[in-house]
């Protein structure tokens, strides 16, 4: 069994180091996507940073220089869901700081997705140390089933989806 373990912990430590090496301690400008579909919006799980290694979030990453954050985000939902999307409008700003992670998240209403669902990969990351694990759409009552360290913060004070719709301004979640 220990054989087993320890590409394992390994794969893990690697991920994080990779992870960290991108993103650590430096502002991240990132876009992300808020899709919903019959009652369902679109997320993505990942392996990150922490003991756990468990995140869903809705989809997106990082804008590259001299891209605009629409094209970004139409591209993120590319490689990570294998779909086409349409990027409507602005609806609010995510501020995370938690070193020595720090980003700010730009989030847009997604208005249609077309193709087939798949798990892509993130080129930022190796094929070793791929952090996307799984993607699906689902209804807010699974998301809300999830311990809090598990979702995206934005959905901590969301009752329903037209709640997240709604969501303006600027918030700043600080750990």
């Amino acid at each position: 069994m220990v054989i087993f373990a320890l590409p394992k912990l390994n794969t893990l430590k690697s991920k994080n180091e990779e992870l960290l090496s991108l993103y650590g301690n430096r502002l991240r400008l990132r876009v992300c996507g808020i899709s919903i579909s019959n009652d369902r919006i679109l997320m993505v799980r990942h392996d990150t940073v922490g003991s756990e290694n468990i995140f869903w979030s809705p989809p997106g990453g990082g804008v590259h220089y001299g891209e605009s954050a629409p094209a970004a985000l139409a591209r993120e939902i590319g490689e990570e869901c294998g779909l086409t999307a349409e990027v409507g409008e602005m609806l609010f700003i995510n501020e995370y700081i938690e070193a020595p992670l720090h980003a700010v998240e730009v989030f847009f209403h997604v208005t249609k997705i077309s193709g087939l669902l798949t798990k892509g990969v993130d080129p930022e990351f190796s094929l070793d140390s791929q952090i996307i694990q799984e993607v699906q759409f689902m209804t807010l009552a699974e998301i809300k089933a999830f311990p809090e360290s598990h979702v995206h913060s934005i959905f901590r004070n969301c009752e329903s989806f037209s709640d997240l719709l709604s969501v303006r301004g600027y918030i700043v979640n600080k750990r």
